[in-house]
């Protein structure tokens, strides 16, 4: 079983930015890749914005342009950098590992609890 570590959430004005970190032990040896998802309270989970290990990322339309996933393999870490943030972008931000390190597809992964993103 292993832990994902988030932080990085917190309270900002609206035009602001935030940057969030996922850091989990051999997260870049042992997955496919990591996405972050966004929950505001009484929604649905969504997709945010997803990385592949070798370099491939992707994002929701909406968000293209204001977020910017990144990764540092060093450090087991993914990034999310989030610019001209909206009230609209207050939610619950966490992210979970994608399939294996051999396999994108493979039907696994794991959750972190999420880092609180509040926008006034």
């Amino acid at each position: 079983h292993v832990q994902l570590v988030e932080s990085g959430g917190g309270s900002v004005q609206a035009g602001g930015s935030l940057r969030l970190s996922c850091t989990v032990p051999g997260f870049t040896s042992n997955y496919c890749g990591a996405a972050w998802y966004r929950q505001a309270a009484g929604e649905q989970r969504e997709w945010v914005s997803s990385i592949r290990f070798d370099g491939d990322a992707s994002y929701a339309d909406s968000l293209k342009g204001r977020f910017t996933i990144s990764k540092d393999k060093a450090k087991d870490t993914v990034y999310l950098q989030m610019n001209s943030l909206k009230p609209s972008d207050t939610a619950m931000y966490p992210c979970r590992t994608i399939g294996s390190a051999y396999d994108c597809y493979a039907d696994s992964g794991t959750w972190g609890p999420g880092t609180q993103v509040t926008v006034s």
